[in-house]
């Protein structure tokens, strides 16, 4: 007697690309960009690497859509909406100050890295560090009408922020934790100044996190 053949479902393609593009992306923050081929990205989701390249036939197109998912999933992470505004950049900080920020300091140091290779990477990069910062001074923007923060230019805050935070990404991956206390909460420190609260207050507000 004959088995009955297994039945498989189509998935709507809309469905089928949000999948490949989410493993994409997790393959992304656990194991760099590099490790985002159609073969590695088809075996998470035990599919053959030929359904992959129908949807992405040049690995460089699939490694730019899974950079942008994984950052744009992250960034809503790290711009909670709850809380006033003292908190939520003090949420957003604390990330950077604890292990939750490892994942993503990486992939974005290894995208700056490789979009001297990509011009379509390097104009994606460009598109989300866009982003991030539109999000981050709007909070501040609110921050200062609510009166927590005296910040005359928010852009400029933003970006004194932002950059701080890049500049502590760039020890990622050291094998050991920062033992210069200046180092470990240079990002606050930069934050108060360029928000313009006292000093100690956003710590404060971090190491209640």
């Amino acid at each position: 007697m004959l088995s009955n053949p297994t039945s498989r479902v189509r998935k709507h393609p809309d469905v089928r690309r949000a999948e490949i593009l989410a493993a994409a992306a997790s393959i992304a923050l656990a194991d760099g960009l590099e490790g985002i081929t159609l073969r590695a990205v088809a075996a998470r989701l035990g599919v053959r690497p030929g359904l992959i390249s129908h949807y992405y036939p040049a690995a460089e197109g699939l490694v730019v859509a899974a950079f942008a998912r994984a950052v744009s999933d992250e960034r809503e992470d790290l711009f909670p909406s709850q809380g006033n505004p003292l908190m939520r950049v003090a949420s957003l900080i604390s990330r950077n100050e604890g292990e939750g920020w490892r994942e993503l300091s990486q992939l974005w140091l290894n995208a700056r890295h490789l979009c001297r290779f990509s011009p379509a990477l390097a104009e994606a990069v460009q598109v989300q560090e866009g982003l991030t910062h539109s999000r981050l001074a709007r909070l501040i923007e609110e921050g200062v009408a609510g009166g927590y923060f005296t910040a005359a230019d928010t852009d400029a805050a933003s970006s004194r922020i932002l950059t701080a935070i890049d500049g502590v990404g760039t020890y990622v991956n050291n094998t050991a934790p920062h033992a210069d206390e200046g180092i470990a909460h240079f990002v606050s420190d930069v934050a108060e100044w360029a928000l313009g609260i006292p000093a100690g207050q956003l710590r404060a507000a971090v190491d209640r996190q």
